[in-house]
Parts: structure tokens; sequence; C-alpha cells
């Protein structure tokens, strides 16, 4: 049975940085991808960042530069370090697994496990 339970976000300020993780259980040796997603209010969920089975990244363009996805050595734990945050990165963040390696860019539909979410708000 896979789970992923999301923690950390908050709140931030413009500027600032928050981290948020997400803890995996079950059998996460298998997963190829990790992902975060995004949902702000009233938009679609959106691809923030993917993390393959061998360390290798991938972001969307408006947080390349300033967010870093990464995991632990038993890929039991996925962070987001997200630094010089701006309004517009407040919204719902989720992570994701599947048994796929991660492409350049990927949609909710190709996730098959998901957390529950964690708010993070930036204020100016």
């Amino acid at each position: 049975q896979v789970r992923l339970v999301e923690s950390g976000g908050g709140s931030g300020q413009a500027g600032g940085s928050l981290r948020v993780s997400c803890s995996a259980s079950g059998v996460t040796s298998r997963w190829d991808c990790m992902a975060w997603f995004r949902q702000a209010p009233g938009k679609k969920r959106e691809w923030v960042a993917g993390i393959g089975r061998s360390g290798g990244t991938r972001y969307a363009e408006d947080v390349k530069g300033r967010f870093t996805i990464s995991q632990d050595s038993a890929r039991a734990t996925l962070y987001l370090q997200m630094n010089s945050l701006n309004l517009e990165d407040t919204a719902m963040y989720y992570c994701a697994a599947r048994y796929l390696y991660c492409g350049p860019a990927m949609s909710e539909g190709d996730f098959s496990a998901w957390g529950q979410g964690t708010q993070v708000t930036v204020s100016s």
C-alpha cells in the first residue's frame, strides 16, 4: 500500500524561503519518479518538479533556479526547497509518485499515487 504524506509549508514572505516534505511508505524502491505539483485556487493542478531514481531532476520553467527537489538516500522522504518566493507560489502543494521515468514536463494524469497536500501561502 503506497502512502504519501506532505508536511511543512505554511506562510512566508515574498523573497523568503520555505520547505515542504513528503514522507513515503510502501514499496518506494520501485518508484521511478517522484514529483511535486501545486494547485492555486481556481486553477488547474500544475507540475513543479520531478526527481528520478538516480537523482536526476527536472523543473517547470517558472520555478527553475528558485526551487530544489531532493530525496533522502532511502527514497522515503521527498523535499522541495523553495527560495525567492513570490506571490504566485501560493498554492496547495502535493507530492506524487509513479512507476515510469520522469519526463521533461509532466501532468496530473501521469501519476497514480498522491498525498493530501500542504498549503503554502506567500505574502508581500
